[in-house]
C-alpha cells in the first residue's frame, strides 16, 4: 500500500519535526535556552506582574535570598522560574510574539 507508506512516511517527519521543537530536558528545572538569551538581553522591553500569593510560601523571602546570593534580579528570577515550569507543563510562549 505505497499510499498508506506515503502518509506513514509524512506523519513521521511532522512527529520529529514536533519533537525537536519541543525538546525536552531530563531537568525540567532546566531553563530554556531562549529564555536565558532574553533574560541576558539588559534591552529586553519588561512589564509587571503582580499576583497575589500564598504568604506561607514566603517567595517574596526566598527570591530576596536567591538574589542576594546570585545578584540575579528579581523579575529575572521569576521570568525563569515561571517560564520553565509553563515549559515543563506544555505551555512554551507563542513561536513569534503579537504586534501591539
Amino acid at each position: 500500500m505505497p499510499h498508506d507508506s506515503r502518509h506513514a512516511r509524512l506523519l513521521r517527519e511532522i512527529a520529529d519535526a514536533l519533537d525537536t521543537k519541543l525538546q525536552r530536558t531530563d531537568d525540567a528545572l532546566t531553563p530554556h535556552p531562549d529564555t536565558l538569551d532574553v533574560i541576558s538581553n539588559r534591552h529586553t522591553k519588561r512589564g509587571q506582574l503582580n499576583y497575589a500569593v500564598p504568604e506561607v510560601l514566603q517567595l517574596q523571602r526566598r527570591i530576596r535570598r536567591y538574589n542576594a546570593e546570585t545578584d540575579l534580579p528579581h523579575g529575572d528570577i521569576v521570568a525563569l522560574a515561571l517560564d520553565t515550569w509553563l515549559r515543563a507543563k506544555g505551555y512554551p510562549p507563542d513561536p513569534e510574539p503579537p504586534c501591539s
